[in-house]
């Protein structure tokens, strides 16, 4: 079921692994980075709605860098589609590629593999996803996770339902196509009430675009406008690109259907209070973007404001770890009055390797994408600032190149509480007993990475930082924190069924 009309995929889907791990591109950090969930944009009302959509998704690219795909219907040609491995600006800038893609709706997706084949892509997972139904066509790209995605795909197989991914995403087009409703939208709220987890959704059919948020609205979706249409994002940053005026996010809860008669909002399901993921106010999200209201470059410069406050120490220089660590670190000095410098410069040209990738060009690791600035770090007493740390493995790295780069002393300073429990909204987590925090202290992991100080930002301190001026709200927290807590505001049945403990009643 889920195919456009037409798939220019043609030539792209003979990649194998061999081939994605030379050439698609990577996250600086692969092996010690949570990896952003996905991206979603659409747009209506606009001639060739999909050039719009390829600017969004280059704009989203930070959200997801394995592949990408748009799906778009003209009044005369129907529904087409391409999807692709890599880059949007690798495959969707060509004239030849868009001038497949054309009319007045479209909408597209940037993918990490949260869920579905990871590490091992195939193009049939790559969203968004296509259905034919009795009404006509519609698409669907998604934001998130399913938690209960495998008890679903179990019953809808057992009822007759062919799958052709192995993404959790697919289950709302088949829950779609099983609904009795007569409109798609009607069919989307029946798909989504059975749904559990985390969903940003935005979908079209032939006239409509359609924007959803999860009750909780874990993940985040606005809406823009430009000219005589109408855009809807992940983030606000992907309107800046297109010129779009930012309106309004959609509220939790909240599924808008758009069309040339406007915008009609409605509320499928039971209200609850929200509980956005504040992680992205941390890491994912891009700095230039605008979440709550708030600018989450500043919210990220506050949480260098609260870790100083937090656990200073004497040192005469503060360092970012590029890029997401930037922020935090001049919130740092700011507020602690040491000097801010640029101890570590990133190699923003990483790509395809070079150089065949042996035993000791691998064992260089991160000096392939990181070098240190000697002349700024020598004889210095030095305080890292960091989003985060997953495995650790990367932080150690990092502190031995300051060290041989002669450095006195090296402190870490984390813009976010312990990462000690998995997610299973929408991010690749590594499983918890590979989560540093999961299984030692804060000093145990000073011990561990071997640096002269570890302090990470508190709960409390990063609730404050993004405005919460009493901090967490433990009986009703007002974001969701479950990475940090345990604490899971949907329960993750798919993988309690498989042996998952949840955190013990306190």
């Amino acid at each position: 079921m889920p195919s456009a009309a037409s798939d220019t995929t043609a030539g792209k889907a003979a990649f194998n692994d061999d081939d994605r791990d030379d050439c698609l591109p990577r996250h600086p950090f692969d092996d010690d980075k949570l990896k952003e969930e996905c991206g979603v944009f659409g747009a209506i009302g606009l001639t060739d709605a999909s050039n719009f959509v390829a600017l969004g998704l280059h704009a989203l690219q930070h959200r997801g860098q394995e592949a990408g795909g748009i799906v778009c219907h003209h009044p005369e040609h129907g529904f087409n589609s391409a999807r692709r491995f890599g880059y949007i600006r690798d495959n969707f800038t060509s004239q030849s590629v868009m001038e497949t893609l054309p009319g007045p709706v479209a909408i597209g997706h940037v993918r990490y593999s949260t869920a579905g084949s990871k590490g091992a892509a195939q193009i049939r997972d790559v969203q968004p996803f296509f259905g034919e139904f009795s009404m006509g066509g519609a698409a669907i790209a998604h934001n998130g996770n399913i938690t209960n995605a495998e008890a679903l795909r179990r019953e809808l197989i057992e009822r007759g339902s062919i799958f052709q991914s192995s993404s959790d995403s697919e289950c709302i087009i088949h829950l779609m196509a099983r609904s009795l409703q007569r409109g798609i939208p009607e069919r989307m709220e029946d798909a989504l009430r059975r749904v559990e987890g985390a969903f940003s959704v935005v979908a079209m059919t032939g006239t409509q675009l359609i924007g959803v948020r999860d009750p909780l609205g874990v993940r985040p979706l606005v809406l823009g406008k430009v000219a005589d249409g109408w855009v809807l994002s992940s983030e606000t940053c992907a309107l800046d690109i297109i010129g779009a005026e930012l309106i309004r996010e959609i509220e939790p809860g909240e599924m808008v259907v758009i069309t040339e008669k406007g915008i009609e909002s409605r509320r499928p399901f039971r209200p609850q209070s929200p509980r956005f993921c504040i992680f992205e106010h941390v890491y994912f999200s891009r700095p230039d973007s605008i979440l709550g209201g708030r600018s989450v470059y500043e919210t990220r410069r506050q949480i260098g404001v609260e870790l100083a406050r937090e656990a200073p120490v004497d040192a005469d220089l503060v360092c970012p770890v590029p890029d997401s660590g930037t922020p935090a670190a001049i919130g740092f000095a700011h507020e602690s009055g040491i000097p801010y410098g640029m101890g570590i410069i990133r190699n923003q040209y990483m790509g395809r390797t070079f150089i065949e990738p042996t035993e000791q060009i691998r064992n260089m690791g991160v000096r392939l994408k990181l070098n240190v600035n000697r002349a700024l770090i020598q004889g210095k007493r030095v305080i890292l600032v960091d989003d985060s740390v997953v495995r650790g493995t990367t932080s150690r790295k990092i502190k031995e190149m300051i060290l041989d780069a002669g450095a006195a002393e090296v402190h870490f300073r984390i813009a976010s509480p312990p990462t000690a429990w998995p997610c299973f909204y929408g991010v690749d987590t590594p499983q918890r007993e590979k989560l540093l925090a999961a299984t030692m202290s804060e000093d145990e992991m000073r011990d561990h990475l071997a640096v002269d100080s570890l302090k990470f930002i508190s709960l409390d301190g990063l609730y404050r930082a993004v405005g919460e001026a009493e901090g967490r709200n433990n009986s009703c927290p007002q974001y969701c924190d479950a990475c940090f807590s345990g604490e899971y505001p949907v329960a993750p049945s798919d993988m309690i069924e498989k042996g998952f403990e949840l955190k013990a009643a306190e």
